[in-house]
């Protein structure tokens, strides 16, 4: 597994035991549910602050580099069939060593948007009841929240996916709410622009946005169980991302549209926009909803997330002892609690938008590796079964991509490059620390 070769995906078939069930609906469903979390819920007054009426222009730049992306995710997607998504793509394409820093990217990028997103859900949580809106109440909902979920998976949480609908619809009734009755609220001076917006300005506030975009890579992972993925996948992420688009694009205008200036400054953007709308009741049922959807995605992160370091350890890369299994629930009860751990830190002493665009910065890198492994698994012509998506004008595109995400990475700050480099720096002292054990191992049994 630690050659530096990279390996063709035949040499990767332990996933064809797996049952291919996953159509263009049900992926079409699961990227939808992932990527609509908390931030589309926090973040319009981030936007406003930056933009103001003109915020619409960064959700386009935005759509227009997930687009981009997606389209090199479609050709990967259709060419690798493998559990594991983007780890997968880049892993086939370019071996384990590249495929290592790209999984450690994207867990700590995860990992930064869990802590996001628990510690909006805190804030949520303190609107609905206002004696936990404190700065301490918030921590001890967070250390309650993520000790209690953390409690239940190494138990054993099962038929979590019954919940996955009801977690959609959660989601998606107070957008919807906001979007087709908010409208008649809406007052056309709000949304005139007073000052031509920076590029600068442009660029920062769509690197905070690509947060709300994030999950496409999460709900690929499993794309060992998805049918014709050659045909699936394509299909699947153009019709959730292009749907997710104009919904954000739609919230954006409206909270805009009804509450004017004050949206920048709104800690609860969306609901207050329903609030201005409806009156209280409609403040407390997208609250009530953002919140249901906030923990549906701190649950199920809580149980995904935490297999990654289950997965390193497994592998050689942490010590092994993290990939102990509990010996009552079988679960990896020593992973689920130190992801809890990291978590619950990095919410209790992170921002919001800080955390959301560290996390940014991480997916972003594995994001530019997926693009460049379109191209080498085009040019070596890896197939999963079936003809492979192409991506349009295919010669450009993955390079329009990497131009577009190097831009958007250009905003990143010092201190948020610093924490990325630092996750880069880490998992290449890891990998090599594990090539050195494993070649000692190798060593050491042909010695005996």
């Amino acid at each position: 597994m630690h050659d530096h070769e990279p390996r063709d995906e035949r040499e990767l078939a332990p996933d064809s035991a797996l049952l291919r069930a996953v159509g263009v609906w049900g992926l079409t469903a699961a990227i939808i549910n992932v990527t609509v979390g908390g931030g589309i819920f926090r973040l319009p007054s981030g936007v406003a602050a930056s933009l103001g009426a003109a915020a619409p222009i960064a959700y386009l730049v935005c759509a227009i580099a997930m687009g981009l992306i997606v389209l090199c995710f479609a050709e990967a997607g259709s060419r690798v069939a493998l559990t594991g998504g983007p780890y997968a793509y880049v892993e086939v394409a370019f071996g384990p060593f590249v495929g290592f820093l790209s999984g450690a990217l994207l867990w700590a990028g995860v990992t930064a948007a869990l802590a996001a997103v628990t510690s909006f859900f805190a804030v949520s949580l303190g609107a609905l009841v206002p004696p936990l809106a404190s700065a301490p109440a918030r921590v001890i909902v967070m250390l309650v929240i993520l000790g209690g979920l953390t409690a239940l998976n190494i138990r054993g949480v099962s038929g979590a996916s019954r919940f996955n609908a009801a977690m959609t619809i959660a989601k998606l009734l107070p957008l919807a709410l906001l979007v087709f009755g908010g409208v008649l609220a809406v007052h056309r001076t709000n949304l005139v622009w007073h000052d031509a917006p920076s590029v600068g300005a442009i660029g920062r506030s769509s690197v905070l946005l690509i947060f709300a975009f994030l999950g496409v890579e999460t709900a690929l992972v499993p794309s060992g169980e998805v049918k014709d993925p050659a045909r699936t996948v394509p299909r699947a992420v153009f019709l959730a991302i292009g749907s997710i688009a104009v919904l954000y694009l739609a919230v954006q205008i409206v909270s805009q549209g009804v509450l004017g200036a004050s949206l920048a400054t709104s800690k609860t953007p969306v609901a207050d926009a329903g609030g201005a709308a409806f009156g209280p009741w409609g403040r407390t049922l997208i609250l009530v909803g953002s919140t249901v959807s906030m923990f549906g995605y701190v649950s199920g992160m809580t149980l995904a997330v935490p297999r990654m370091l289950f997965a390193f350890a497994r592998d050689g890369f942490l010590p092994r002892s993290v990939a102990a299994v509990h010996p009552r629930f079988r679960t990896p009860y020593r992973a689920i609690a130190i992801q809890a751990v990291l978590v619950a830190l990095l919410a209790a002493t992170g921002s919001f938008e800080w955390l959301a665009i560290v996390a940014n910065g991480a997916v972003l890198l594995v994001y530019a590796t997926c693009c460049l492994a379109t191209v080498e698994l085009r040019r070596r012509d890896v197939r999963a079964g079936g003809v492979p998506f192409r991506v349009p004008a295919s010669g450009l595109v993955p390079w329009l991509a990497l131009s577009v995400i190097v831009g958007l990475l250009a905003t990143l700050q010092g201190g948020e490059w610093v924490a990325v480099l630092l996750v880069i720096a880490v998992a290449v002292l890891v990998f090599g620390v594990a090539r050195l054990r494993q070649e000692r191992a190798v060593a050491e049994s042909v010695v005996e």
